[in-house]
């Protein structure tokens, strides 16, 4: 028993001599950290505390001893009650130890469980998040495809519709075309003291109610034309030459259109091409056909001024520059490759009546329907002209 104690209380004397040092570095390192001149009466100062707290801690010493020789005995029955009680509830939290690992080994695999499904959940989302992104860029290319295709069936039913409605406009102008010739046909032939088919007085008669129902204006305009055009003391003199398969057929008189027609089986290409245009004195003006423009075989063309007020057709040009091709007593159309040669020329000149007789003798005066036979007779003639009253 007395041996036990003395442990103890050497290692109370062993916990005090650390402590000691503990307080000495301590002390140690706040001398350190002051001045220099003051480290050896901190020295002087330690050494007294060490000496009082020495002689303190042998007094506790020797009580601690004394007092710890008393309770040890009953600290030692208490403490073998103690381990008695103690090692009952070692059992059973040893128990319940083991029950709280099953526990925890359970919510583990529970755990893990959930965690595998989320990942697999997660995994699910972004698939279909993907499949979602695709069907949504899907769906735009569908969407701007059928956004397309709509505005191109717009312009196509637009370019339909402005076609059928240039047809319509060539359809009028061709009744009234054919209902002036058979005017001029009938007139020849009352002139001529002929008379007339059945068939071509209905046609005249099925071409006039046309052109009445479509074109009385136009058709007022042409008859007051032609009024002034007999009241008038002159005669129009068209010289026409060709010496290709591209002649002009037509000078417009009031300067709308020149008109150009291929005679050939074959396409003509005319870049390059020029017609240029004299009328008197003013300056010649020239116009330069587009390029990569061809004239169909058989097919013909109308180069309309800016200001005819028509709606050109799919074959025909505009002279953007120019608004009229002139008119004038003299006027003179003549076409001109791009190597400078001149293919086509066709001129009406205005001369008094009574002086067409000075004229040359290849000169013909074409009157009604022939002006349209001459000038397909006449245009494989060189230097040929025609007279037209």
């Amino acid at each position: 028993m007395i041996p036990d104690i003395l442990k103890a209380h050497l290692n109370i004397a062993f916990i005090f001599k650390k402590e000691l040092k503990e307080t000495k570095r301590v002390h140690e390192s706040r001398i350190a950290e002051v001045e220099s001149g003051r480290q050896r009466e901190f020295e002087s100062k330690l050494s007294d505390a060490l000496q009082g707290l020495r002689k303190q801690h042998e007094e506790q010493i020797q009580g601690y001893k004394e007092e710890m020789e008393r309770t040890f005995s009953a600290k030692v029955e208490n403490a073998q009650l103690t381990a008695a009680r103690n090692s009952e509830f070692a059992n059973a939290a040893r128990e319940e130890l083991m029950e709280t690992q099953k526990r925890v080994d359970t919510l583990v695999s529970q755990v893990n469980q959930y965690q595998s499904q989320n990942v697999a959940l997660e995994s699910r989302i972004q698939e279909l998040q993907n499949l979602l992104d695709y069907d949504r860029d899907v769906h735009r290319r569908r969407m701007a495809e059928k956004e397309e295709e709509m505005a191109q069936a717009q312009k196509q039913a637009q370019a339909q519709l402005e076609e059928y409605e240039h047809l319509l406009d060539v359809k009028l102008a061709l009744d009234l075309e054919i209902n002036a010739y058979r005017k001029m046909l009938e007139g020849e032939e009352q002139r001529l003291k002929l008379s007339p088919s059945p068939s071509s007085h209905s046609t005249a008669t099925q071409a006039a109610s046309q052109g009445r129902r479509f074109l009385h204006g136009k058709k007022r305009k042409i008859k007051e034309t032609k009024k002034r055009e007999h009241s008038t003391a002159f005669k129009t003199i068209q010289h026409v030459s060709a010496s290709g398969n591209i002649s002009i057929e037509e000078i417009d008189a009031d300067g709308k259109f020149v008109r150009l027609k291929n005679h050939s089986d074959k396409d003509q290409p005319l870049h390059g091409w020029v017609l240029r245009r004299r009328i008197g004195s003013v300056a010649d003006v020239n116009y330069k056909f587009p390029s990569r423009f061809n004239l169909q075989a058989g097919q013909e063309v109308t180069i309309w001024g800016a200001a005819a007020g028509v709606s050109p057709g799919p074959s025909d040009l505009v002279w953007k520059s120019q608004k009229s091709w002139g008119t004038g007593d003299n006027i003179g159309v003549t076409l001109i490759t791009d190597y400078g040669e001149e293919l086509a020329e066709r001129k009406i000149v205005l001369v008094p009546r009574g002086e067409e007789s000075e004229q040359d003798d290849d000169y013909e005066e074409i009157t009604g329907s022939e002006v349209e036979f001459a000038s397909q007779t006449k245009r494989r003639r060189k230097k040929k002209c025609c007279l037209v009253s």
